[in-house]
């Protein structure tokens, strides 16, 4: 038989993306739209951050979070939701006084960021294992914050989805698996291409790929015009894959998609050209060990 590829679709993100696409969704009722359009592309996962409907900033309005899942269970879809718990570790110093942070609630108690993963209890959410700049600011992963958010999370009965955007992290990776801090198997989503982590290259892939702990199941993607080059080379490492507006506004060269469902689409036929076959969310969940 083929072997299931899962695919992961990032709906929206935080990055300042909706001024540059007028299809990045950004009410709940948007994503949660979006999410369903993704799974009925054949999306096993969706990946969900929020945005101030009003201003199409990111937030961590917990309200926000819980109207896009409400959204997405009342369905009755079967896709897995897989909350992010990015925003709350963005740091930029004051140019007169470095100690102080000029971005406005940038930075969160490692509580705060996992609030809304806590109380809605979703299938999967994201957990950042390090500390890298990203273009203009510094995105902070402390290690006891990370821990500390780890052991709440196993605690809720939710699985990580171990977020690794250069080598160290998942040099990390392996020694938090060592220290038995998440159940088996662990899962590792392989950030490639973002400014200034790992580079989108074949070689930056394999490298990584090999720091996957023993056991442990991993994905990968790339940002812009490498969203679909790191789709076939993560097929062909024997791994999965993620898609969306996130990580990329274009279908092709100046062609920007319409939605999440056409990238989900595009993944879905390299999944099939390559020999494998796109899982299905009950696959995904009996691969991740997820009831």
């Amino acid at each position: 038989m083929s072997r299931p590829v899962i695919i992961s679709c990032a709906l929206t993100g935080g990055g300042d993306t909706t001024s540059a696409s007028p299809h990045v969704p950004i009410t709940p009722e948007q994503i949660a739209n979006e999410a369903l359009a993704a799974r009925a592309a054949g999306a096993a996962i969706v990946h969900i951050h929020v945005r101030d409907p009003e201003t199409g900033k990111p937030s961590r309005d917990a309200a926000l979070y819980r109207e896009v899942v409400r959204r997405i269970r009342a369905s009755g879809s079967d896709v897995l939701i897989n909350l992010t718990t990015g925003a709350g570790g963005r740091f930029n110093p004051d140019a007169k006084d470095p100690n102080r942070n000029s971005v406005a609630d940038g930075m969160a108690t490692p509580e705060s960021r996992i609030e809304h993963v806590l109380e809605l209890r979703p299938d999967i959410c994201s957990l950042d294992l390090g500390t890298m700049n990203m273009t203009n600011f510094t995105f902070i992963n402390h290690p006891e914050h990370v821990e500390r958010m780890a052991m709440a999370i196993r605690a809720a009965g939710v699985k990580p989805e171990l977020e690794v955007f250069d080598l160290g992290h998942a040099a990390y990776a392996r020694h938090l698996c060592e220290k038995g801090l998440f159940a088996d198997p662990p899962w590792l989503q392989l950030c490639l291409g973002i400014p200034w982590g790992a580079p989108a290259t074949t070689e930056s892939l394999q490298a990584m790929r090999q720091m996957v702990p023993a056991g442990g199941l991993w994905s990968a993607f790339g940002i812009a015009r490498q969203q679909f080059p790191m789709v076939a080379q993560a097929i062909l490492l024997g791994g999965h894959v993620r898609v969306g507006l996130e990580d990329n506004l274009y279908l092709a060269r100046g062609q920007l998609s319409p939605g999440n469902g056409p990238l989900v689409q595009r993944a879905v036929r390299l999944v099939r050209e390559l020999d494998a076959e796109v899982a299905t969310p009950a696959q995904a969940r009996e691969l991740l060990r997820i009831g």
